[in-house]
C-alpha cells in the first residue's frame, strides 16, 4: 500500500475531474468532508456551495475543462499546478490547494492567473 499522501493524491486528482471537467457534483459528494471550508471569495462554504458553484460551471461555462501539470503532497494537504481553458478566450494557471481529514476533502484554497498573450519570458506558466 501506498502511503497517505499518495492516496490523497489519488483522492484529489479524481475529485478535481469529477468537479471542473465531468461537473457531476453527485459523484464527487463521496470525496466532500461534512465540514468543506471554501477560501475562494467566490464559493459559499460547505458541500452546499460546491454544489452551486458545480452548478453554475455547468450552466455558463459547460465546455470548460482543466489539466493537471503537477501534483504535490505534504501532510494533510494537496496541490494541483492545473491548466484551465474557461473557453477560447480565457485560460488560465490556477494553484489548487486542499486539505484532507480521514481521506475527505475538508477545506480549499486557490490562487487563478490568467495566462497572457505574450510573456517577457520564454519558460511558460507550466
Amino acid at each position: 500500500m501506498g502511503s497517505v499522501q499518495e492516496k490523497n493524491k489519488e483522492i484529489v486528482k479524481a475529485f478535481y475531474d469529477l468537479i471542473i471537467n465531468k461537473k457531476d457534483y453527485e459523484a464527487a459528494k463521496p470525496y466532500i468532508g461534512k465540514r468543506y471550508k471554501q477560501h475562494n471569495p467566490l464559493v459559499k462554504d460547505y458541500p452546499g456551495g460546491l454544489r452551486e458553484f458545480i452548478g453554475f460551471l455547468k450552466e455558463n461555462f459547460p465546455e470548460a475543462r482543466s489539466e493537471i501539470r503537477r501534483v504535490i503532497a505534504e501532510d494533510d494537504y494537496v496541490v494541483l499546478h492545473v491548466h484551465s481553458i474557461r473557453d477560447k478566450d480565457l485560460e488560465r494557471a490556477i494553484i489548487e490547494i486542499f486539505r484532507l481529514e480521514d481521506g475527505k476533502i475538508e477545506e480549499h484554497w486557490d490562487v487563478i492567473q490568467q495566462i497572457p498573450e505574450t510573456s517577457a519570458n520564454p519558460n511558460g506558466m507550466f
